[in-house]
């Protein structure tokens, strides 16, 4: 699908830049340009498409549905969700206003946001080929579990004081909306949505401003996202991660998290990197723990959700990260210690 972007990528770097594909540099050039391309893609796509579904959908009844229903099952259905759904880190802001505008408890939309990049379909894929759907069940259960333990720890620590003023804003209006709205279902029960359906017209003009606004807000992010994992990928030496990680001791499981968050790889990148170190010995937790951090915590998510979040906010749910990361690694390193 996005193999128009690579061999662009290619094109301008050893083609037109006439530079070695043998190079470091021309290895972290073409990774830059070949991942900004994909992500500024997914970039326009993600948010025309979920404006588009938000201006079709009647998103009170969504909202009714997660936030109206005991709040441990919206933690959980806010964690399936996540699980289910392939939504990248370029589609985290439209998705993220969509649920606090909508009047969602926060905790509910983390446990979505936090197991998504849990749980996604490059995690899951590496995990049936590689270990087998044994593992892969295990994982997705794990990873649920952290989603919903982590939107309950977020709303027990009352994390909306640390939204960006917009979107705590629009959080506390679409708690008042929804409050509203019941009392008036209370005294009026046979009420009924007359509000008409927008046009096929409307809703494309509603995604299309959706699309420049949040676009013009996030690109320069993406930029420095993205060119800080390049430097960190093309310039890492080849055999380092190998030789660095441990064989095994309690404190390689956290040092492979905290090496593989910067390196910010794609599922081509890490799919040889994963066979690599198994090859090569190292337990699966402690590999399992590298690639889901290279994959999953990468750069651009967390400059993109600085959007929407202080810094406080974004620092606890990296730090959420890295310790379900960890914690999933010392789960399997000690469950499955053997391929």
């Amino acid at each position: 699908m996005f193999q128009v972007f690579t061999d662009i990528a290619s094109w301008l770097v050893y083609s037109v830049l006439g530079l070695s594909p043998e190079t470091q540099f021309a290895g972290a050039l073409h990774f830059f340009i070949d991942d900004t391309l994909k992500i500024f893609a997914l970039l326009l796509v993600m948010i025309y498409v979920i404006a588009l579904i938000r201006a079709s959908l009647n998103v009170e009844r969504v909202r009714d549905y997660l936030a109206g229903k005991h709040r441990a099952l919206g933690y959980s259905l806010g964690s399936l969700f996540g699980a289910i759904t392939p939504f990248c880190s370029c589609s985290s802001i439209p998705v993220f206003l969509g649920f606090t505008s909508a009047g969602i408890p926060l905790g509910i939309t983390m446990a979505f946001l936090i197991t998504s990049p849990l749980i996604n379909e490059v995690a899951v894929l590496l995990l049936v080929s590689l270990l087998g759907w044994k593992f892969t069940l295990v994982y997705i259960a794990l990873g649920m579990t952290v989603g919903i333990l982590g939107g309950i720890f977020l709303d027990a620590i009352k994390a909306e004081r640390w939204l960006q003023p917009f979107a705590a804003n629009a959080l506390k209006q679409g708690q008042l909306k929804q409050g509203a709205e019941a009392n008036s279902q209370i005294d009026t029960p046979a009420l009924s949505d007359d509000t008409a359906p927008l046009s096929l017209a409307e809703r494309h003009t509603f995604a299309k401003e959706e699309v420049v606004t949040i676009f013009r807000r996030v690109w320069k992010w993406v930029f420095i996202g993205v060119g800080l994992g390049a430097t960190l990928h093309g310039f890492v030496p080849e055999g380092f991660i190998e030789s660095y990680l441990g064989a095994g001791q309690w404190w390689s499981v956290p040092a492979a998290v905290l090496l593989g968050i910067p390196l910010y790889s794609n599922a081509t990148g890490v799919i040889p990197v994963m066979e690599s170190l198994i090859t090569n010995g190292l337990p699966i937790g402690t590999t399992l723990a590298f690639c889901m951090s290279t994959v999953a915590a990468s750069f651009p998510e967390f400059i993109l959700l600085k959007q929407v979040m202080q810094w406080r906010l974004l620092a606890t749910l990296f730090a959420l990260l890295l310790v379900a990361f960890t914690m999933i690694g010392w789960v399997f390193n000690a469950t499955f210690p053997i391929m």
